[in-house]
């Protein structure tokens, strides 16, 4: 590669426990000869998906390579955060082939698409494709939005209402943007729900996207990596819900931080996740906890009631610390109520 040729960048969005860091994990994986550098955003101040594809460096894409910027959207920190970054890893001593930037799930990615405009980097460096990652299993059952029905019965009772919450929004705006969307997680809709999730994301395009299916993230990395769309050059292709602002709010959104002693029931543990999401609309837990008697520290990753968790790594040097990431959209947030229900 030399120093004319522009870097190209592939973003990767998607609601909420999608399984965006599941594919750059594969993609780490399976690099196809191309050395990798990884931008991570995650929502909230702890990262947890970082600390995951940390631990997946190679030499293809070594720790140093991947960077994590917390607390804060990427594309309403430009130039305090995602612009210096950007300039950082083409710094290199050795540039990487290929930059993948996972968004949080919370993400608009068309304001992150206006940022690679800036004199800074728009000679270096080229948006290759927008993926857009859809859990097809929640997508046909309408969980992209906290209660559909609820919503389209008020819109039916009242024509001119022409208000969408913000989950759908966000969801809209993400496929909105895609140059391809992937279906997550097929193996648990099946091809019933497989088929209504491609009807209902269909009926949102304002353009053919292609759509496939993929299962913990396995998908031939050729499909992603290589689209050459040049995204920052189309963006009235691609509307948003925002389209006209100056810029976005996230205070929809909110989440906290919740320390816990060491576990002895993980079982206990996803019981009171679940009791969460059925409760107080939780949308999203994640961290690391550790359980008695174990040395290994346990993954924890939850979409709704929708729990998983495995033992990951050794906890080596580091401290014995349980820590989740709790998010919901702010009305739902009530700290007090939550760690009542996880024992903190």
């Amino acid at each position: 590669m030399t120093d004319l040729t522009k870097i190209p960048v592939t973003v990767i969005t998607g609601f909420l426990g999608a399984g965006k860091t599941t594919l750059i994990r594969h993609l780490m994986r399976n690099p196809q000869g191309k050395r990798l550098a990884i931008l991570v955003n995650e929502f909230g101040t702890v990262g947890v998906d970082g600390d995951i594809l940390k631990s997946c460096a190679d030499e293809n894409c070594p720790v140093e390579n991947i960077v994590e910027l917390a607390n804060g959207c990427i594309c309403c920190t430009v130039a305090d955060d995602f612009i210096p970054t950007i300039e950082a890893l083409m710094a290199m001593p050795i540039r990487p082939d290929h930059i993948l930037i996972e968004t949080s799930g919370l993400a608009l990615p068309k304001p992150l698409l206006k940022a690679f405009d800036w004199p800074a980097i728009r000679s270096r460096i080229t948006v290759d494709g927008v993926i857009a990652l859809a859990d097809a299993e929640a997508v046909a059952a309408g969980r992209f939005a906290p209660d559909v029905e609820a919503v389209e019965a008020q819109r039916a009772t009242d024509p001119s209402l022409d208000h969408e919450t913000p989950l759908s929004e966000v969801f809209e705006d993400q496929i909105l943007c895609a140059d391809l969307i992937l279906l997550s997680k097929a193996d648990l809709a099946g091809e019933a729900g497989l088929a209504t999730a491609r009807d209902i994301i269909a009926a949102e395009m304002n353009r053919p996207v292609p759509m496939l299916s993929m299962t913990e993230g396995v998908i031939d990395p050729r499909v992603i990596l290589g689209l050459n769309a040049a995204a920052e050059d189309d963006l009235a292709a691609r509307p948003s819900h925002h389209d006209g602002a100056d810029d976005h709010e996230h205070d929809d959104f909110d989440s906290v931080v919740i320390n816990l002693p060491e576990v002895a029931d993980p079982e206990a543990l996803t019981a009171a996740i679940t009791r969460l999401a059925n409760e107080q609309k939780i949308l999203r837990v994640k961290g690391h906890v550790a359980v008695a008697g174990k040395p290994l520290r346990l993954l924890v990753q939850a979409v709704g009631s929708r729990v998983r968790m495995q033992f990951d790594k050794p906890w080596g040097s580091a401290p014995r610390r349980s820590q989740l990431v709790v998010i919901a959209e702010h009305d739902d947030i009530d700290e007090a109520a939550i760690r009542k229900v996880l024992g903190a």
